[in-house]
């Protein structure tokens, strides 16, 4: 069997610094888990950005290029950066750092859609450590995660063409992969098509292994042989999830941006311990996490000489 192509997902937008103390805030702690991750086996790191003071998302191309600068010094893995940013952010905003750094992957959302992050204030509730969390939290509750068709259309006819990198397509439900289907008939994306099924996001299809059947039963009917598909579980249906997308021949993704823990009652005080556990898991199904020059090869990226960091 082809190698797994191991995503990590290092900080994303979702958790604040009051549910990790182990959430990477500044540069080097950025630099460091998304190397160290890589030594474990992630051959892919998809990064996101947060204010080196307080943690908060911020979309500053300048932050992600000293992310960039320093993981490419410190490994050879593919640097994935997401155009979803974080709910508030404009479009513009959110694309601005493509525009800038020129990477190899990049992620597609194909849909606007609630994206429920409110819920979790309870558990947090009175022991917040920045004043920025709750309110941005309880902001999801009123605002979309916005990704119009038009959006979708530029990203993939002028941006991909301005920079030459590919896309991460993120499938938050299975009419997502029809949306895909429409842009692939039109020719504005060229295989192989690499799409994350996103389960356990609240406003998202559900982390249920009958929902993970079904969006790969539809990738595969609508993209055949020209698919490459992964898995990401939100929570703590985490390692279950992908897990199951493994056994299913999958792609996986793990980090602290997807889920928090370790194991039931264990923070995860890294990245890498992420990462470890997954290749274990892997290893244990007699699979073996694919190297950056295979991910590279099966993906068709231009190659980290060619990005602009």
């Amino acid at each position: 069997m082809k190698g797994v192509i191991v995503t990590c997902a290092v900080t994303g937008s979702s958790h604040t610094p009051t549910m990790n103390s182990d959430i990477p805030v500044t540069v080097e702690e950025h630099v460091r888990q998304s190397v160290d991750a890589a030594r474990e086996g992630a051959s892919v790191i998809h990064i996101h950005a947060r204010d080196p003071v307080d943690g908060r998302p911020v979309s500053d191309p300048g932050i992600f290029r000293e992310y960039c600068a320093g993981i490419k010094a410190g490994c050879d893995a593919v640097i994935s950066i997401t155009t979803g940013g974080a709910t508030g952010q404009t479009i513009q905003e959110r694309l601005r750092v493509i525009e800038v750094l020129k990477p190899e992957l990049a992620t597609c959302n194909l849909g606007t859609m609630n994206y429920g992050l409110f819920q979790m204030i309870p558990r947090y509730e009175g022991r917040w450590k920045y004043d920025w969390e709750e309110p941005y939290l309880e902001s999801t509750k009123r605002e979309p995660f916005v990704n119009t068709f038009a959006d979708i259309e530029y990203m993939l006819s002028v941006l991909a063409g301005n920079t030459g990198c590919r896309f991460e397509f993120e499938a938050y439900d299975v009419g997502h992969l029809y949306t895909l289907a429409y842009f692939v008939d039109r020719g504005l994306v060229e295989p192989p098509i690499f799409v994350q099924f996103v389960m356990g996001t609240f406003g998202g299809i559900g982390p249920d292994i009958e929902n993970v059947v079904a969006m790969k039963t539809v990738a595969n009917r609508l993209f055949g042989h020209d698919l490459e598909w992964s898995i990401l579980g939100g929570g703590r249906f985490q390692f279950d999830i992908v897990t199951a997308g493994a056994t299913m021949g999958g792609n996986v993704r793990v980090g602290l941006e997807d889920g928090l823990y370790l194991r039931k009652g264990k923070l995860a005080e890294s990245n890498a311990e992420q990462v470890a556990k997954i290749v274990r898991i892997l290893r244990e199904l007699s699979r073996e996490p694919a190297n950056p020059t295979e991910t590279r090869e099966r993906l068709a990226l231009k190659g980290l000489d060619q990005v602009a960091f």
